[in-house]
This record gives structure tokens, sequence and C-alpha cells, in this order.
């Protein structure tokens, strides 16, 4: 799709409406009911939302929705958000993706009005399960995982009780502090609410609270040998910290009858749930386990990967902050799940990088150009914008000469009337410079061009022509004397297929686009470029959005990431 299609799907999408001169964006459904509340005194017109991950992984695209969405809406309205570490589950968790996650929410942009770990509870939480046990509300099961799956029932079909439901709130309470103390054995006991085993919704049929996990913890080491699970969790954390508003993805929908349950029962602060479409992005997936897969099986270099889709990997291979904040808004706020093309994602870079990246010059397989009428030894300076969009971004001098790089790809030996780069009988611009004509050319022993050379019209500088000569095409280039050397990477979509983990008994890793980093050795840069610095964004002329890699380029070795194409050329 191109940027005019791109900009209609995305003013669709995101309910734009023009007034007079003045665009507006009609409410979204989850700031109708925020609009709501404060007019009618909920929650004495406070908003404080939550953004609750679990330290199990690093945060991917679909994270970043639902960071903008609880951040965003709670600025829009004067309200904060707090970050949670949703902490319940020792053996897959870590103090690495804890500090992954504060890394990418502050760069995203946002700030949080404290620090919360659902770990913080942990005593509370028990002191609320004591509660539940005393008031008939939970008893524990001695059934094995697999005994307590069969009574579940299934949809339409009542469950059955287990026969450990009838125990007296003193014998639960009593097997529940020595379940504490360590004296059982992992998966001999649970706890579980008691609720109705012929519910319609499979979630309300006596759910798990507490499970038995002999495993030390990221941050309270082996104080605890049971863990909350995460619906009796994240409803009490919410109320604890007095979370007006709970934002959430659809996922968890049948979840809210049991987040209200265990509130109502409690008698606490009552937060509320509300569920918006999650994120759903072709050609990728979003599933932690089948990243960390990737990771750990080495398909990728790791969770900071620019072909992955986590922010940590985004940010490498250089997007913005703004443009994916660009992509959130866009993209908007649901009642339904949908899925998102990718191309969407790429938009909103561009977008936001031609409004502030330099314009610089690099070849990426380069071709040697030699002007045989300009004198040998001379160099002149020439005068570029450092970028078009913004009137103060300045200029800066490019060196010109002789004999300079192009890029192999314009130039060809045989060439019809549509070809408008440089051939045999053929003039082109050469940006910021002169037009130059085809002269003639070397070839290496295979017969591949090795050399062109050309002749230039010194009354056709670009900003000055008065040569009256017409060349139909604009090539890019470096002065060969003073370029620097680098590698490039050019990433692709990871996944050649648009629903790589969709197809039953297929492995998702089956879909993996072989071609999704080609790595140029030996390109050549201008000199402006020798001190780049990782998250600056470059367009390299005609060719795409660059960044210098934060892993790979060091002092004498520069390696840049594309992280995007100036149009829209993807296949799949």
């Amino acid at each position: 799709m191109h940027g005019t299609k791109l900009s209609r799907i995305f003013a669709a999408m995101s309910n734009e409406v023009h007034v007079g001169e003045t665009p507006k964006r009609s409410k979204n459904f989850i700031e109708q009911k925020i609009e709501q509340d404060i007019a009618t005194g909920k929650h004495q017109g406070k908003v404080l939302t939550r953004f609750p991950p679990e330290p199990n992984g690093y945060l991917h695209i679909g994270h970043a929705k639902a960071i903008c969405v609880s951040f965003g809406l709670a600025e829009a309205y004067g309200g904060e958000t707090n970050l949670r570490f949703d902490d319940t589950n020792p053996e897959k968790e870590s103090t690495e993706y804890v500090n992954a996650i504060r890394r990418d929410v502050s760069w995203l942009g946002f700030h949080w009005k404290s620090e919360h770990y659902t770990s913080d509870y942990f005593e509370q939480l028990f002191d609320f399960a004591v509660v539940l046990i005393r008031q008939g509300d939970a008893y524990v099961d001695d059934q094995s995982p697999e005994e307590i799956a069969a009574q579940k029932g299934a949809p339409g079909t009542p469950g059955t009780n287990s026969p450990f439901r009838g125990r007296t709130p003193e014998e639960n309470e009593d097997l529940f502090r020595r379940m504490r103390a360590g004296e059982f054995d992992e998966g001999s006991r649970v706890l579980r609410a008691k609720i109705d085993m012929a519910h319609d919704n499979m979630l309300m049929r006596d759910p798990l609270m507490y499970r038995i996990k002999k495993v030390a913890h990221h941050r309270t080491g082996s104080d605890w040998c049971i863990y909350p699970m995460y619906d009796f969790a994240h409803g009490q954390s919410d109320s604890i910290e007095h979370i007006t508003h709970s934002l959430c993805s659809l996922e968890f929908e049948n979840h809210r009858p049991l987040y209200n349950w265990f509130i109502e029962k409690l008698g606490i602060y009552p937060s509320e749930q509300t569920e918006f479409a999650r994120l759903n992005l072709n050609y990728t997936i979003m599933s932690k386990r089948k990243l960390l897969r990737l990771v750990e099986e080495k398909h990728v270099d790791g969770w900071s990967d620019p072909r992955m889709p986590t922010l940590s990997g985004l940010r490498r291979r250089g997007y913005s902050p703004e443009s994916i904040r660009l992509f959130a808004d866009r993209v908007g706020l649901a009642k339904r799940n949908n899925i998102i093309d990718f191309g969407l994602l790429e938009w909103a870079l561009r977008e936001h990088l031609n409004k502030v990246a330099t314009r610089v010059m690099g070849v990426l397989n380069p071709l040697k150009l030699v002007i045989v009428n300009y004198h040998e030894g001379d160099i002149e300076s020439l005068p570029t914008d450092n970028n078009p969009e913004d009137s103060n971004a300045g200029t800066r001098e490019l060196p010109f000469g002789r004999e300079l790089w192009m890029e192999a790809d314009d130039f060809k030996v045989e060439a019809n009337k549509k070809w408008f780069r440089l051939a045999p009988g053929k003039a082109v611009r050469l940006k910021s410079a002169y037009i130059v004509r085809y002269v003639d050319h070397v070839e290496d022993e295979n017969g591949i061009p090795k050399e062109v050379h050309v002749e230039y019209f010194p009354d056709s500088k670009s900003g000055s022509d008065t040569s009256g000569i017409k060349a139909k095409g604009t090539l890019h280039w470096v002065h060969a004397p003073s370029a620097i050397d680098a590698e490039v990477r050019l990433y692709d979509r990871l996944f050649n297929d648009p629903a790589p983990d969709a197809y039953e008994g297929q492995d998702f890793t089956a879909f993996l686009n072989p071609d999704s980093l080609t790595v140029l050795q030996n390109c050549k840069l201008e000199p402006s470029l020798a001190h780049a610095t990782p998250g600056t964004p470059y367009q390299f002329t005609r060719l795409g959005y660059f960044t210098p890699d934060e892993v790979h380029s060091k002092d004498g070795h520069l390696v840049f990431n594309r992280a995007v194409t100036l149009k829209d050329s993807w296949k799949g």
C-alpha cells in the first residue's frame, strides 16, 4: 500500500471526522466510560490505571498498545498510572526482564506514579485467602490437577463437586497454613474458591487460588512456597492500589465475573476491569513462550534482534517511540479482535522519520564512477539540506571530486527507453551536484562492470543549473577518497506467512523467512556518518531509513541497520 491509501485507512480506523477546518476524533468506548465516571463522581473523579506485565520475557509491540492505552488515557484525564510487575510464577521470572520492562516503558515516553510488585502483596493476599476460607468461600483440595480438570465438566454440562469441598473452615485454614509452612509436596494440594460447579462460565467453577511451588522467587527468595494464581492476585492487587480503571485485553473478558466475585466477597476497594481488543499483527507472533523459543534455539540474535517484535528489537532496528505511539493511536480501541497489517506499523515509522531523519548519502553496492573531465585532485564542497521537511535542520557540506562511488544497480550496459538511470547514451543528475553523461566503462574478467566513466557539465550544478540539459534520473553517490566503510544489515519480516502460528500440527518455525537478514559488507558512506550514534535516525537517499546498530557498531567498525524502506515494496 502507498502512503495516501494508508492515510485514508488510518483516518477511518481512528474515527476521524471533520467539522469545518478542525479535525475531531469521536470518543472511544473507554474514554466515554471514564468521562461518565468523572461526571458522576465515581472513584471521587480520579483516574488511576496500571500496567501489570509479568517479568517472564521482553515486551513486544502488543504490549506497546496496552502501555499506550493505560498510560495515555490516564494522562488525557489528568490521572496517573502504576507500573506493577505480576511476579507470581517464580520459575519463569527474573530481574533481567524487570529491568528490560522498565527501560521499554520509559523509552516509549511514559512515567509511572509508583512501581509495585504483586510479591509486595503476598502477605496481604494470604490474609485475603484466610478471610475467604473463614467465610466458607474457599477450601483446600487434595486432588491431582488431572482429577480436578476431569471434574470441571464442559460448556453446557455441569461439573462435579470435589470430595473435599465440604471441609470445615477450621480444617481448611489449618491445611492452608501448613501448605504455607512447606509441609506438603508440590501438586499435592491447592486452594480453590467455592463458587458453583454448574456455572455457565467455566472460570467460575471453583477456580484455583493458590498452588504449591517450592521455587525461589527473584525478590522474596525462599520466603514463600505457595503462590497465588493470576485470577486471585490480579483484582486484589488492583484494589490494594485503588486502581480506578483496570484496562486489559479482550482475552480477560470471561475473567471479569471472577475478578468482581473476589472483590465483592472480600468487601475491598471496587476496582473495575474493562477490556479492549488486543493487538494482533500479521507476519509475526506475540506469544512470549514462542518468542523465547526463537531466542533459545538461536533462530534470532537474542530478544533484541531487530527482526523480533520486541520493543528492544524494534528500538535496535531503528523504530522511534513516536512512531510506535502513532501506530497505537491509529490502530485505536475496539471491542473485538482483528488482525492489523504489518505495513501499518511501517507506515507510522516512515511518517515520523520523514520529519526528523537527517538525509545522508550511502552506497550499499559500490561501483566506481570516474568523471573524466573533472580535474584530478580538485575537491569541492557542495551544500545539501539535512532535512527538507524541517527548515531548522540546517545544511552540511558534501565533498565532491573526480572519483565517486555509485550504486552498481544504477548502471546497465543495455537499457531500454524506460531506464532513467545511467547507461550508454544516458545522462543523469548526481544528487546535489552535477549532470553527468556516460562515456564508457571497464569490465572485470567476468564481464561485470567495475568502473564507469562519465563527463560532467560544469554549468549544471544543482541550484544554479544553466546548462539546459534535461536529465530524468537522479542518483545518489559518495565521494570515493573521503568515504567511510561500513557494514549494512537489511532486515525483512521474520516470517513469510501472515499467520505463522495458526496452522494446527505445523510448527511455527517452519514459516521463518530465510531472507529476513541480508548482511552487506564494504558499503560506502559519506564522512559525516563517522561518529553516528545508535538510535539516531538517518535517511539514506533513495534507500530507506537506517540507524547504527547498538550491539555490533563500534569505533572503526560501523554497522547500520535498515529500519524500513522508503516505500512498501514487500511482497508475501
